[in-house]
């Protein structure tokens, strides 16, 4: 399934919305003009890496550049197809949420899904050597935020069933719930398969941030 519109129009215009897209192009710009030569460090430098954080979170509790990855992880991604995928959702979903919370409101919520996405991430898989990098958890919260506030809207939906692309139109309170069933699933499955390559309980714990944590961030 992929989604193409919901049928909520924005109030206002999303700044903080758009801002977080720009951004998020301009890192992946970044890391497209370093070089492969550069690049393996530079992610591993602001990527997250569970292993190395937590060695680091054991030698310097207090310092400031333990928890950056947490963050600056949300801003890198791993190829063309895995940015435009995250925008897209952003774009859809965002504008919404950044209506009910507010400029700043929106953008603490989105940040702290981020960082409870990652957090979760970590616990799941402390010794993990992989990066993990992505706007996926904190977009996860987003998707979690929309789930809670706007459960009735429809999401116009293409349904890749070849050789025909029907689009549908599909209530929230089902899309949702099934995107993050499918997250589910993956991530048990990714328990028990080694280098699964996708951070999958960044996205259920970002999910679960953003749904149970809307309502407090809510103008």
């Amino acid at each position: 399934m992929f989604p193409l519109r919901d049928n909520i129009p924005s109030r206002s215009r999303p700044l903080v919305t758009v801002a977080l897209i720009v951004a998020n192009f301009y890192f992946f710009y970044q890391e497209l003009i370093l070089g492969e030569a550069a690049l393996g460090g530079f992610i591993k430098t602001w990527g997250l890496v569970p292993a190395d954080f937590i060695a680091r979170f054991a030698r310097e509790p207090f310092q400031y550049a333990t928890y950056l990855p947490l963050v600056s992880n949300l801003f890198l991604h791993g190829g063309w197809m895995h940015i435009l995928g995250n925008m897209w959702y952003l774009w859809i979903f965002g504008d919404n949420i950044e209506d009910c919370l507010g400029k700043i409101r929106f953008f603490l919520f989105y940040v702290l899904c981020g960082v409870i996405a990652n957090a979760a991430q970590i616990i799941v898989d402390p010794g993990s050597t992989i990066p993990t990098i992505g706007a996926s958890g904190a977009i996860s919260g987003v998707l979690g935020g929309y789930l809670m506030l706007f459960p009735r809207a429809r999401i116009a939906t293409l349904i890749p069933l070849f050789p025909i692309f029907p689009i549908l139109q599909i209530p929230a309170l089902l899309f949702l719930p099934l995107w993050f069933f499918i997250q589910l699933q993956q991530g048990a499955l990714a328990l028990f398969t080694a280098g699964a390559g996708i951070a999958w309980w960044a996205h259920i714990g970002g999910f679960a941030a953003g749904f149970l944590l809307v309502r407090i961030f809510k103008a």
